[in-house]
């Protein structure tokens, strides 16, 4: 089934996959993983839209923040711009045609993972509340929810500025471009 709700309510945390056959959510050292510890992974509703992608796309995403400066917050966003998300070209195609699945969980079976918290995290064995459904349109996805997209060549020069800037800011698979360079 397709939907416009992409992002998990109150008391839900979701994960996020290319595959809508998933049987089992056990523990596991992910590939990816920058720690030891087997998890399964998950995000609470407002960190859904970091998520809205092909899985292995690189995208660097920022967003205003209280006591930003507006000024430097209108050049790296753009004018009035709350949240920006941003991948390369060669993702475009991928970000229009992947078909993204939400498997949903009970929060309560997750606890926050980061300072501050940016997923959830469970590391026993969970099940899926309901089936998975079809997340929709990626890039209606980010306009129904006010956040700009923007499609670069390379992404790095802004992600510096970025991460100097005073803004929120997530980077996700970065490693994954072939442009990469440690910021």
């Amino acid at each position: 089934m397709t939907t416009t709700h992409a992002r998990a309510p109150e008391g839900e945390v979701w994960h996020f996959s290319e595959d809508p056959g998933i049987t089992s959510f056990v523990p596991h050292v992910a590939a990816t993983a920058q720690q030891p510890e087997a998890y399964v992974w998950a995000v609470d509703g407002p960190r859904c839209p970091d998520y809205w992608f092909p899985r292995d796309c690189p995208r660097a995403m920022a967003w205003r923040v209280p006591g930003c400066d507006p000024d430097l917050a209108d050049r790296l966003l753009g004018p009035g711009v709350e949240r920006l998300h941003v991948l390369e070209h060669g993702w475009l195609r991928a970000l229009t045609t992947t078909v993204l699945w939400a498997y949903p969980f009970a929060a309560a079976d997750f606890r926050p993972f980061g300072d501050p918290p940016h997923a959830h995290v469970a590391d026993r064995p969970v099940t899926p509340l309901r089936d998975p459904h079809r997340v929709g349109d990626l890039v209606a996805a980010h306009a129904g929810a006010g956040i700009d997209l923007r499609v670069t060549g390379d992404l790095f020069g802004w992600w510096e500025r970025v991460v100097a800037s005073g803004l929120g800011f997530s980077g996700i698979r970065l490693r994954r471009s072939p442009r990469y360079r440690e910021v």
